[in-house]
């Protein structure tokens, strides 16, 4: 048995663990918040009421609603235990030095020795059991047990007591929430709702089961969503070794391309060079042959200039007169500069390999996104009343009068621009989408963030949460709803628009979905709110633009599936 000394050492100790941080008392009737911290039931009420906000204390966990508090009647049972074992050593007369150690009021059988009869020599307030020598032993070797105060056993058989009648705790009161004696219920308890403590037990322990499968349901999910991320994990590096793999592939198309373009340029300067300098050589040659005969020339003029006789100057001079025949040299020309376009047609024909690449790329691209299609259906919430919505979703087109009367005017509709959202958010992942806009002369699509202004003019671009392409007067080019706004030339304008949306990587780009062309990509863009498609069919003129914008169904785009089905 320990001496009252540290018996005392070893309750204040405990009690330390079983103080409230707010009033730094021990507890008085403890609550547990969700968060599970402990404190007193009006301290942690007066704490909301003078804060004005639900919050833990100590975690600082916020709470939209004030949480249901319950008095957590075994914690306070232990508490209560712990405050009157320290008032019965507070009560030791200081002048005993040495006090006779306590003896226990009656023998506690072990709780763990069934059958048998060994003594307890300790009691877990915890474990609420008694234990022998040998089986109190782990809770002086395992750390977790170590933390347990243990106390004299009859102590925790008078827990099971009631204080106020001295008779043992067999029922429960419903209204309260704790446990009553016979005694209680014609007393204080009276006409409240008691059952019997092995029914209240009962319950506890089905919901007890019932909470322990919800445990093991929350932990078979989280353990397949486990899975699923390491197969990401798995599948992304095999993707990304084959996406290394082909860019190599592509790469070395590019670079073999980039040195047979470079030894053909080569031998076609060296080629226009060589024939340059035989030209020049040939012009060479003539000029050297007509000096050689104006030579000649001149030395027939100066012999006959030195004749003494006049008929002999007179009868030569007629012929060596007339010049020898030569070119008029003043219109040929030997251009220092033979490489002219020389090279911008060997740019042009590697230019051309790279879109023949590009192409390709494009259409591997087209399919890989095939893969990420969502089922996007449209908002009538948010339709303008001016749009009429097909039943399931799936078309949009512009009515001949607004049908305001009908509609009820929600912060989410807009009113004045005859837009509409689709029904799915985004916060996350890749999502892909097709709209067939037909021969139609004037739409918008794209998307836009939750946050955008819905009521009066809007101004569509990236900096008022829009992200967006469009075509006006049913010109052959597109634009890009940007600040300035980018003029987007097409050899074709597409009948039908692919939406690929990268959360993660912070871009939106549009496709035409029959040719698999790129047409514009917004990139480094800031998704900080949930994301929602944009659809704009314009207004009608004259009966022109009246075709609907129609999301094709999800087995549609996926059909024809090769690319991320390799992995």
């Amino acid at each position: 048995m320990s001496s009252p000394a540290g018996r005392k050492m070893s309750l204040q100790t405990f009690t330390e663990q079983f103080k409230c941080c707010i009033c730094l008392d021990i507890y008085t009737d403890p609550v547990s918040l969700p968060c599970t911290h402990n404190f007193c039931l009006k301290c942690i009420q007066a704490y909301w009421d003078t804060k004005g906000k639900c919050e833990c204390p100590l975690c600082k966990k916020m709470y939209k609603k004030r949480p249901t508090l319950w008095i957590n009647r075994e914690f306070a049972e232990i508490i209560d235990v712990l405050r009157r074992a320290t008032q019965d050593d507070t009560e030791v007369p200081t002048s005993i030095v040495s006090p006779p150690p306590r003896q226990q009021c009656i023998a506690v059988p072990c709780d763990i020795c069934h059958g048998s009869e060994s003594t307890s020599v300790k009691s877990c307030l915890v474990c609420q059991e008694s234990y022998c020598e040998m089986h109190l032993a782990p809770h002086s070797r395992v750390p977790a047990l170590k933390r347990h105060p243990l106390v004299d056993p009859d102590i925790l058989i008078n827990s099971h007591v009631c204080r106020e009648h001295g008779k043992p705790l067999t029922l429960f009161c419903k209204t309260d929430h704790q446990p009553v004696c016979v005694s209680c219920t014609e007393g204080t308890h009276r006409r409240h709702e008691v059952i019997p403590m092995e029914k209240e037990s009962r319950r506890i322990k089905n919901h007890m089961k019932a909470t322990k499968l919800n445990i093991q349901q929350m932990i078979q999910t989280r353990l397949r969503k486990m899975d699923e991320i390491t197969k990401a994990v798995e599948d992304g590096k095999k993707i990304t070794e084959w996406e290394i793999q082909r860019n190599g592939r592509v790469c070395t198309t590019l670079m073999k391309a980039i040195q047979r373009h470079y030894t053909e340029l080569v031998a076609e300067l060296e080629e226009k060079q060589m024939k340059a300098q035989q030209r020049a050589n040939k012009i060479l040659e003539k000029l050297e042959q007509e000096i050689s005969d104006l030579q000649t020339r001149t030395s027939e003029l100066q012999q006959l200039e030195f004749t003494e006789n006049p008929i002999h100057l007179i009868q030569g001079f007629p012929s060596l007169s007339i010049l020898p025949t030569s070119q008029d040299w003043s219109e040929v020309t030997v251009q220092s500069d033979n490489t002219m376009w020389t090279l911008k047609k060997a740019v042009n024909k590697l230019a051309d390999v790279c879109q023949e690449a590009t192409f390709q790329l494009s259409l591997e691209e087209a399919d890989k996104m095939k893969q990420y299609a969502d089922d996007v259906t449209l908002d009538p919430e948010t339709a303008s009343g001016w749009l009429l919505l097909s039943p399931d979703g799936k078309e949009v087109s512009i009515s001949s009068h607004k049908r305001k009367a009908s509609l009820p005017d929600n912060p989410q509709r807009f009113d004045a621009c005859v837009c509409v959202l689709g029904k799915q958010s985004f916060t996350s992942g890749r999502h892909y989408w097709v709209v067939q806009v037909g021969d139609k002369t004037d739409w918008d699509l794209g998307v836009v963030r939750k946050s955008i202004n819905r009521k009066g003019a809007i101004t569509v671009c990236p900096d008022s949460g829009f992200w967006a392409i469009c075509r006006r007067k049913g010109g052959l080019s597109l634009s890009a709803c940007a600040r300035p706004s980018v003029t987007l030339h097409l050899q074709e304008t597409p009948q039908r628009v692919g939406i690929f949306l990268d959360i993660e990587e912070g871009s939106v780009s549009f496709y035409d979905a029959d040719a698999k062309n790129h047409i514009y990509t917004y990139s480094g863009c800031n998704f900080t709110e949930p994301i929602y498609p944009y659809f704009n069919p314009c207004v009608q003129e004259n009966g022109r633009n009246s075709e609907p914008l129609i999301i094709s169904p999800m087995s549609t785009i996926q059909e024809g599936m090769t690319i991320g089905t390799e992995v």
